[in-house]
């Protein structure tokens, strides 16, 4: 049985699964580059067999055939609706669970007055811009941001290293 006949004969059916459908097409593809090839045996025997499926069958050869071929499905929308209604359902589940926030900002409220020089010394090391000087000043007109836009495991190391030194951090 040709190819064309084994397509046409899973068009015919009354329902057609979509893993079918989509199989009808890649038949149909490769129908259409292997006209001119001569005619081979082996695959000749291999498409009789497929033709003699019944229309489950043909689903789940399909569906094996993806799995072992690793093609992946494309999603198709049913209903124009449904994706505001899905949507809507997500940003009510958004709403209904805490953000937890991600980028924090590391912010020096104040310091030891016995360990100000350490923290001077942190705080210009870690804004290599800084000179000895510049860092005296932003230390001393605490509260202020020292780095913003950190990850929380760089901001929660940051403030222990800054708090080993002698001053107060709040990441927020």
């Amino acid at each position: 049985m040709s190819l064309r006949l084994f397509s046409q004969r899973i068009i015919s059916r009354t329902v057609v699964p979509s893993t079918s459908r989509t199989f009808v097409s890649s038949v149909r593809r490769l129908e259409e580059s292997t006209n001119a090839l001569p005619s081979n045996p082996k695959l000749e025997a291999i498409v009789d067999q497929i033709a003699s499926l019944n229309l489950l069958e043909a689903a789940d050869l399909a569906s094996l055939l993806k799995t072992k071929l690793n093609i992946q499905d494309i999603a198709m929308p049913a209903v124009a609706a449904a994706p505001a209604v899905a949507a809507e359902s997500a940003a009510e589940a958004e709403e209904d669970k805490p953000k937890e926030k991600t980028i924090f900002s590391v912010k020096l409220e104040s310091i030891d007055a016995t360990a100000k020089a350490k923290v001077i010394r942190e705080v210009k090391a870690l804004n290599p811009t800084m000179n000895l000087v510049e860092a005296k000043k932003f230390v001393e007109s605490a509260p202020q941001i020292i780095k913003e836009g950190l990850s929380k495991e760089d901001a929660e190391k940051l403030q222990k290293t800054l708090e080993a030194a002698g001053a107060k951090i709040v990441l927020e």
